[in-house]
């Protein structure tokens, strides 16, 4: 198979890479085009194409994460002090929408290696040829960066609870205005097939009409998770059968999903409510 065969097959993986990385899908889509550029132009024999290109588009975006915050040598480990200044630097960010601001806080480092390791599973010698460090500093900076999100990412299921709980509260009693104000403005609802089916509306949009249709109504919803975010599903029988997907955004409920899907209803689990404070 030749290269550009190669590439092609690698890219979605690069762009979920990058995008993780750098916490921007746009960028993450740049950073991959010039990983291509550079395979394009390079003469080297290359024996594993996809290591080398997940290597390159790795560097590609410390680069673009070193470009954003300044230099901030006395919170790295000892070990990661390597020959070059420029690898000395503290930055932050998170994997996934809910963890940006914790990822925020992390150094381009700890980002790479928790990202490499932990989404991607790869091993801690080659995110230490990445990186530049010892296999023991990478372990060490993937530990210490999982430690800051864990604790992040706890806070905010807990506060996209309380927002998803408060609609849902809103939606019951019929308080109209009260929905209106945990609504974004573009919030979104949507359906799978399987909910479709069901009998759920295949796409609403705007918080006008979203508070509308809710308004008054999911009375038999309850409380649950899935996939470690908090949402809510119409039982029957003690069963699940649709789902309410929330995306919170900034406090807000950005999008609401139904979804029916067996697989997915599969993974719903009750939980207590939060508090809702009046």
């Amino acid at each position: 198979m030749d290269r550009t065969a190669v590439f092609e097959l690698e890219r979605a993986r690069l762009v979920t890479l990058a995008s993780r990385v750098l916490s921007d899908s746009a960028e993450a889509e740049d950073v991959v085009q010039l990983a291509w550029l550079r395979l394009d132009s390079t003469q080297a024999d290359i024996l594993n194409l996809p290591g080398w290109l997940t290597t390159v588009t790795t560097r590609l975006c410390l680069d673009r994460l070193r470009a954003r915050v300044p230099v901030a040598v006395e919170e790295m480990p000892d070990e990661v002090h390597g020959p070059d200044p420029t690898e000395r630097i503290e930055l932050a960010e998170s994997v996934g929408a809910a963890l940006h601001v914790v990822l925020d806080r992390l150094s381009p480092a700890e980002r790479v290696a928790l990202v490499l390791h932990d989404s991607f599973g790869v091993e801690f010698t080659t995110v230490a040829e990445i990186l530049d460090v010892t296999p023991a500093a990478a372990r060490q900076l993937a530990s210490r960066a999982r430690r800051k999100v864990g604790g992040a990412d706890e806070g905010h299921r807990r506060a996209d609870a309380r927002v998803v709980d408060a609609f849902m509260a809103a939606a019951r009693n019929g308080e109209f205005e009260r929905l209106l104000g945990v609504l974004a403005p573009q919030v979104e609802v949507g359906s799978d097939a399987a909910a479709i089916l069901a009998g759920t509306p295949e796409r609403i949009s705007g918080r006008q009409e979203v508070a509308e249709f809710f308004n008054g109504s999911a009375h038999a919803a309850l409380p649950v998770t899935v996939g470690g975010r908090p949402g809510a599903a119409w039982f029957h029988r003690g069963e699940a059968k649709v789902l309410f997907d929330f995306t919170v955004q900034d406090g807000l409920v950005g999008r609401i999903d139904f979804r029916a899907d067996p697989d997915v209803l599969a993974g719903v689990v009750r939980r207590a409510p939060d508090p809702i404070d009046d």
